[in-house]
């Protein structure tokens, strides 16, 4: 336990000190809020729009902070030789990725209520309809999709070619998944794209949680999607993940 404690608080100090990696992590997504909050006013769908854009720009936060960022991070990690290093350390690597996931999940809970208070008090957001549920949700989103990062993680080869395939994949997923607003007029071959994305049904149970004030519980099918794009991020992590560098 003590490993790992300082693990995580080794893991907030390397972020907080990386301003590069806190601006794209964390001041993105509420950044875009502030300027779609600016641009969309009234009522999307029947519900606020301020509500309607918080509610998405969380699920972005999630895939953009558990999925992109933790990627990104570990390709740079492993091609500088900082993963081979650490493999010599008295530090178990479960003990060094979990405390990574727990790192993640901490600076997506503070970049989620950083999001909520700007919408509450600049545009006059009510805020979730079911906190509790939010809450469980924004772990098991972040858990989801750290899974993933690691994935992804294993198959990128360059840590110069990290931060440009990761926004390949978060950016179109996010935008077709109604990260940045409704999607409901996009083209049906658009919308079936997105049927098949993780973030998609994410973003579908944080509108029950936050917009609709239904339980989370009554959608097995969004919980089976994600659990199945987890899984699937695991097994490519476990098979291909390593900790020497690729390009050396």
């Amino acid at each position: 336990m003590r490993l790992y404690l300082a693990q995580v608080r080794t893991e907030q100090l390397l972020f907080w000190r990386n301003r590069e990696a806190a601006v794209f992590v964390f001041v993105f997504p509420p950044m875009l809020y502030l300027l779609l909050g600016a641009v969309y006013d009234g009522e999307i769908d029947g519900r606020p729009a301020s509500d309607v854009l918080l509610s998405g720009l969380i699920g972005y936060g999630c895939a953009n902070t558990a999925f992109g960022g933790l990627a990104i991070t570990q390709v740079i990690r492993r091609e500088n030789g900082w993963l081979k290093r650490l493999r010599a350390t008295p530090l178990p690597p479960p003990t060094y990725l979990l405390a990574v996931v727990s790192s993640t999940l901490l600076v997506f809970a503070f970049q989620m209520l950083v999001t909520l208070a700007l919408g509450v008090t600049l545009y006059g957001a009510r805020g979730p309809a079911r906190w509790l549920e939010l809450a469980f949700l924004a772990v098991v989103g972040g858990l989801a999709f750290a899974a993933m990062g690691f994935g992804a993680a294993a198959l990128i080869r360059s840590a110069e070619g990290s931060s440009a395939v990761v926004n390949l994949i978060v950016l179109p997923m996010s935008f077709l998944s109604g990260g940045f607003g409704p999607t409901d007029d996009y083209p049906d071959v658009l919308q079936a794209v997105a049927d098949v994305l993780p973030l998609k049904y994410f973003i579908d149970l944080l509108g029950r949680a936050y917009l609709e004030d239904r339980s989370i519980w009554a959608d097995p099918v969004s919980f089976a999607v994600l659990l199945a794009w987890a899984t699937a991020g695991l097994l490519v992590a476990w098979r291909r993940f390593g900790w020497e560098p690729r390009e050396r």
